[in-house]
């Protein structure tokens, strides 16, 4: 008979009696004596159950939550302790929908509703217990710690005990869940069946299962790097790796001779065709992986991006990798490139195509999100043809799965712009993948595309792009 935990306050108190109190310390002179310090690995559990909340409970964006420098518990993490604090999260996120059906076995009455925070603590507690290489008790213990340290929550330490022993117990039962779209919201899984079709839908939310590696753009022998890296060439020229190491820590690095860029995310700038000496503008550049190729293709680039931030990051990467830009803080609406050769615009999206990379993304986004962002889109596109020499070209790529955003784009801005035309991708020019190719010409890439026996080495960001020519004036 499978022991399930009860939803009593009072379950604390039977597990107080049962302990053996230690004796209380001696305190001198009235001092109140020191607390005692919190156990190894403590703060970090803490901090991801911190980061878990914010990113579902307030819909706020797990990297800009991580980039946050304010003083609190993030903060005072050493980076070893901050790392693991955000594989617990990445890895809560990527099968959130797995965790919460295995917690809600050993939950008769549901959360309770008083303990603020419990859900979190529970999420990150099985996560460790189910996907990472922590041992059940350490999580388990830490959990419980955790769970006492919160007046809202102590009272149900003993609950989170139970609950969190019988995750270990039936690990293996609760990590193959019958149901492809347990970890997709219901919102995203109606969507791509509509647009993509009941096998197609279920194959994208599988490859959202599977944690990818690293890929990197390199600056010239793909073949080369994929041997000192230890990784494999791409179809497309990307180096895949194997390895989880620290990027700083990688041969090459420091020396400016790659960076890192989902293989998906290297072709926009590919399918630009910039030759040395044309002027290039990159609309929405942060944080510069697309600058990168734009100007080592030999262009004059202007990066503009609204963030001054985030463009701190894209200089840094320019300087590491001896390339230069002309940098503008600017919005892609309002700014002046000047008349222009070629033009990116990497537009701003629901960015659903990342989810294998940015689990978050699946539970920060809503579906009224697609809506605002293809008006703001749709703008850009027309304000982006403006800036075209008669005779240029322009690719508009989004990292999103949604059509309102990618196809439906072009097609409405063809309808409304006979200046414009569509310059047809090729199969060669994306490394043969043709099922990567739209009957239009245009590239719709899906993370269930370049399947591997090894799951490290299969998949990549869905990403749709399209390149459109300015028509010459006579």
């Amino acid at each position: 008979m499978r022991c399930r935990a009860k939803n009593r306050s009072s379950d604390q108190s039977l597990e107080d009696r049962s302990v053996t109190k230690s004796p209380q310390p001696f305190r001198s002179h009235g001092k109140p004596a020191e607390p005692p310090p919190p156990p190894p690995g403590l703060n970090s559990r803490l901090a991801a159950a911190s980061l878990l909340a914010d990113v579902v409970g307030s819909a706020l964006s797990l990297e800009d939550r991580l980039a946050d420098r304010a003083p609190g518990r993030l903060t005072e993490l050493d980076p070893r302790d901050r790392a693991l604090a955000r594989s617990i999260v990445v890895v809560s996120l990527r099968r959130l929908g797995t965790i919460r059906a295995g917690l809600a076995r050993f939950l008769d009455k549901g959360l309770p509703k008083k303990a603020v925070g419990l859900e979190w603590l529970l999420v990150t507690g099985a996560a460790q217990i189910l996907y990472l290489d922590v041992p059940d008790h350490a999580a388990v213990d830490l959990a419980v710690h955790a769970v006492k340290r919160d007046s809202r929550t102590a009272p149900f330490a003993s609950l989170a005990n139970a609950v969190l022993r019988n995750i270990a117990r039936n690990r293996d039962e609760i990590m193959t869940p019958e149901d492809v779209f347990v970890d997709t919201p219901a919102w995203l899984a109606a969507r791509w069946r509509r647009n993509y079709g009941e096998a197609t839908a279920r194959a994208i939310a599988l490859a959202h299962r599977n944690e990818p590696t690293l890929d990197l753009t390199v600056k010239s022998d793909p073949a080369g790097w994929a041997v000192r890296l230890g990784g494999v060439v791409t179809a497309t020229g990307s180096v895949r790796l194997a390895t989880h190491a620290p990027i700083a820590d990688l041969p090459g690095f420091a020396d400016g001779e790659w960076w890192v860029q989902d293989m998906a995310a290297s072709l926009p700038a590919r399918l630009l065709r910039i030759e040395p000496g044309e002027r290039a503008a990159d609309l929405c550049a942060a944080p510069g992986g697309k600058t990168a190729q734009m100007a080592l293709a030999g262009a004059s680039v202007i990066a503009i991006d609204k963030s001054a931030e985030r463009l701190k990051r894209l200089s840094a990467n320019l300087s590491r990798l001896r390339l230069s830009a002309d940098v503008t803080v600017g919005d892609a609406l309002s700014c002046q490139p000047g008349p222009c050769d070629a033009i990116l615009l990497d537009a701003p999206c629901a960015s659903t195509g990342t989810i294998r990379r940015h689990p978050d993304v699946a539970w920060s986004k809503r579906s009224s999100d697609i809506v605002t962002l293809a008006a703001l889109q749709s703008r850009m596109l027309d304000r982006a043809v403006s800036f075209l020499k008669p005779g240029g070209r322009i690719v508009y790529s989004t990292c999103s799965l949604e059509p309102e955003e990618g196809e439906a784009q072009i097609a409405a801005l063809l309808r409304r712009n006979p200046d414009v035309v569509r310059a047809p991708i090729e199969a060669g020019e994306i490394g043969g993948l043709t099922e990567c190719l739209t009957a239009d010409g245009d590239l719709r890439t899906l993370p269930s595309h370049l399947p591997a026996e090894d799951p490290r080495f299969a998949g990549l960001d869905g990403f749709f792009a399209s390149r459109l020519v300015r028509r010459a004036k006579y």
